[in-house]
């Protein structure tokens, strides 16, 4: 029987537009699950638009993997892709349909960043402020020195074998296929 809820959720697909859908509806269920309905719009706009970039722009595969956390008052959304390669980061004109996904990411977060993960690919992520309800819920997994301005600053160890912090076990994932 789980007595807590569940602070982490993964799931790994192909960055293809009919799976984007289907994670911005995983995203938004599990963020409903744990009581953050007030974010589940930045989350799943900043998701879309990673996945997006992830489909548009990743090589050699378009495999990718999702992951959200909430560690103490802060949901970080992360995409990791098998392509080493850092996105261009360039401000799009007003009227551009093209270019403008990680300025709607930064617009719309408290924080983003890109962590490079070297031949195993990278790490785009985001974070959103929880708000104080939610943060009063009891956690199932110790903090680790995360930061506002980069969640992943304590894991320069190395690659991690399994895609997962420290201590961290998925307690929900999904395989969208």
């Amino acid at each position: 029987m789980i007595s807590q809820p569940s602070r982490y959720c993964t799931v790994e697909l192909q960055a293809l537009p009919s799976r984007i859908g289907q994670v911005r509806r995983i995203v938004s269920a599990q963020l409903r699950y744990w009581h953050l309905d007030p974010l589940i719009d930045q989350a799943a706009l900043g998701v879309t638009e990673l996945l997006t970039n992830v489909h548009r722009h990743a090589q050699p595969d378009k495999v990718c993997t999702v992951e959200i956390e909430l560690l103490l008052d802060r949901l970080t959304v992360s995409v990791h892709d098998h392509d080493p390669r850092l996105p261009e980061v360039r401000d799009a004109e007003p009227f551009e349909t093209c270019g403008r996904g990680l300025a709607m990411v930064a617009a719309v977060s408290e924080s983003w960043g890109v962590r490079p993960r070297g031949d195993s690919g990278k790490v785009v992520w985001f974070t959103l402020p929880a708000p104080t309800s939610a943060v009063a819920m009891p956690s199932t997994y110790p903090a680790y020195g995360v930061t506002a301005s980069d969640p992943f600053a304590d894991l320069d160890a190395g690659p991690l074998t399994d895609g997962h912090a420290p201590g961290h076990a998925p307690a929900r994932s999904a395989v969208v296929g």
